[in-house]
């Protein structure tokens, strides 16, 4: 029996393999874009904006930096048992030029990596249960 596939993290991208898009926020008075979402108040310190409105984020950008990362993470974070090494790459998206952080693709390689390369968003399990696939966004290089 196939597993439903939900997201890790309710809100913060949308479910769409084909064209994933991280779900960030907009202050309707600067303009500035947040990732996750900003509900409260404009993190601008040159503005005090209190409203804002659900912007869907790029979906490429600049690779700005990276590293492996050797050793499972704390609690609450899922890692899976044996631990396995994944990367983390800091990507600088194309239209909002804000860097957000995620896994990459558990296939790249730290050598295929190299700042300033071209990323792009993608969908992957990030863990199971015995109901579900817990999903989650990934970077990889655009092919």
């Amino acid at each position: 029996m196939a597993k439903t596939k939900v997201p890790a993290i309710d809100d913060w991208f949308r479910m769409d393999f084909a064209e994933p898009q991280l779900l960030g926020s907009r202050c309707t008075e600067c303009g500035t874009y947040f990732f996750p979402k900003e509900s409260h108040f404009c993190r601008n310190p040159n503005c005090s904006g209190t409203n804002f409105e659900e912007a869907p984020l790029s979906p490429r950008g600049k690779l700005w930096s990276f590293t492996n990362n050797c050793y499972p993470p704390p609690k609450p974070y899922m890692a899976p048992d044996p631990f396995v090494p994944y990367i983390v790459a800091a990507v600088e998206l194309e239209r909002e030029k804000m860097v957000v952080l995620g896994q990459v693709e558990a296939s790249v390689k730290i050598n295929e990596l190299s700042a300033g390369m071209d990323m792009e968003l993608y969908l992957e399990t990030l863990f199971e249960d015995d109901d579900n696939e817990y999903i989650v966004w990934k970077w990889r290089p655009v092919a």
